[in-house]
């Protein structure tokens, strides 16, 4: 079937733009559905207030220029009354955007830093701040409501390939790059790095917390999919299965799968407590074997991202195409059409999947199924517990296989 077309923001172009620099590698939306973020080429990024968007979309038909959005929306006062007012932002970060990641702050959720005395920010609840990874190793920190700069990061020694922030609202960044490590920032502690996490024998591609935020995945060259105890920041256990580069990660919104992408053309759903794959996505039949996974380089996996109903997986390859998974069948259950797509992500409410080409992009409706009793059974005990606590439960056997995950 063929997914239904939300809309579009196209990316303003002129005779004189090269195509190089001009790759939408990252977006984003706010952790509150109040705004979205990509790099659209050329060190800039758009902010747009998401609910503008939709409305949009659904006045003018489903076209829309980027830089018309603009034209018809509020914009930023200097005001504080304005504060938190959604308005439109173009921000030059003065290099290639490689990565973006929204925080938003829970006072209560103190700084893992002892002593603290003085701070020159005060992040409060209703902060929210955009990180950007840039292409010289920096990472810069943005108040998304004045799109005013307020940190710069300054560690790493490689591109910045991705960002992810903790979603416990503690305000605790991570950064992966291709100078092979992975970094741990505490903004509420002005941006102090507290952890350098290494392991990875090359490239670091991407990044990805838990739901409860205890555990980090992080992808990269050399095959290599790793698991982080964010307690303790030690390795928890290396993934082995993938033939190629992975290059994306993400946790199902209960905690209890994980999905990849690698070049060898799969996509792989975990579960990672105890290591197995329970569900292979290729996108190249008969699937290649692993001396030829990498050379299969039209059907390569640019990005994948779980949905928030945790049944439908999205994936975006090199064969043209935007393809929704159900976690339970082996089969696209549907698809779309994507020139040079690099990157997608679901909305905050998982109602739309946005994907990112050259600057623009294009959404499409998420596929509306129910779910089975099984998987929304699934999903409640996971509110309560870990996936390792539900299988010592004191109950009978029958009804633990139920609530686990199977293959």
């Amino acid at each position: 079937a063929r997914s239904r077309t939300v809309g579009e923001l196209l990316a303003p172009t002129s005779p004189f733009d090269k195509k190089c620099g001009r790759e939408n590698w990252t977006v984003a939306f706010a952790p509150d559905g109040s705004y979205l973020a990509w790099s659209q080429g050329h060190r800039i990024v758009k902010l747009v207030p998401w609910a503008q968007c939709l409305n949009n979309f659904l006045l003018h038909g489903t076209k829309n220029g980027a830089n018309a959005v603009g034209t018809r929306l509020p914009r930023q006062s200097s005001e504080g009354s304005q504060k938190n007012k959604p308005c439109e932002h173009i921000i030059d970060c003065g290099d290639i955007v490689w990565s973006l990641a929204f925080g938003s702050s829970v006072p209560e959720k103190q700084s893992r830093c002892v002593n603290i005395e003085w701070h020159r920010f005060k992040f409060g609840q209703d902060q929210l701040l955009l990180a950007t990874g840039l292409n010289n190793g920096r990472i810069k920190i943005w108040d998304v409501y004045t799109g005013k700069l307020l940190l710069n990061l300054m560690d790493h020694t490689e591109v910045v390939r991705d960002l992810t922030f903790a979603p416990d609202g503690s305000l605790i960044l991570v950064s992966a790059s291709r100078d092979k490590t992975l970094r741990v920032w505490d903004l509420k502690d002005d941006g102090n790095m507290m952890k350098v996490l290494r392991g990875h024998p090359n490239w670091v591609y991407g990044c990805a917390f838990s739901p409860d935020s205890s555990i980090l995945c992080s992808v990269g060259a050399s095959k290599a999919v790793f698991l982080w105890d964010m307690d303790k920041y030690s390795m928890l256990r290396k993934l082995e299965g993938h033939h190629n580069d992975v290059v994306a990660c993400e946790f199902s919104p209960d905690g209890a799968l994980l999905a990849t992408a690698s070049y060898d053309t799969r996509v792989y759903v975990w579960d990672p407590h105890i290591g197995v794959i329970l569900r292979e996505f290729g996108h190249l039949f008969p699937p290649p074997t692993p001396i030829f996974a990498g050379g299969a380089n039209d059907r390569w996996v640019r990005s994948v991202c779980f949905s928030h109903d945790g049944l439908h997986v999205a994936s975006l390859a090199d064969d043209k195409m935007v393809r929704f998974w159900r976690i339970d069948e082996e089969y696209p259950v549907q698809v779309a059409p994507l020139n040079n797509g690099l990157c997608c992500t679901f909305s905050t409410d998982g109602s739309v999947l946005a994907a990112g080409q050259d600057g623009s992009l294009y959404f499409w409706a998420t596929p509306s199924q129910v779910s089975s009793l099984q998987h929304l059974c699934r999903m409640a005990i996971r509110r309560v517990m870990p996936t390792s606590q539900v299988k010592n439960l004191p109950i009978p056997g029958k009804v633990v296989e139920f609530l686990c995950y199977q293959i």
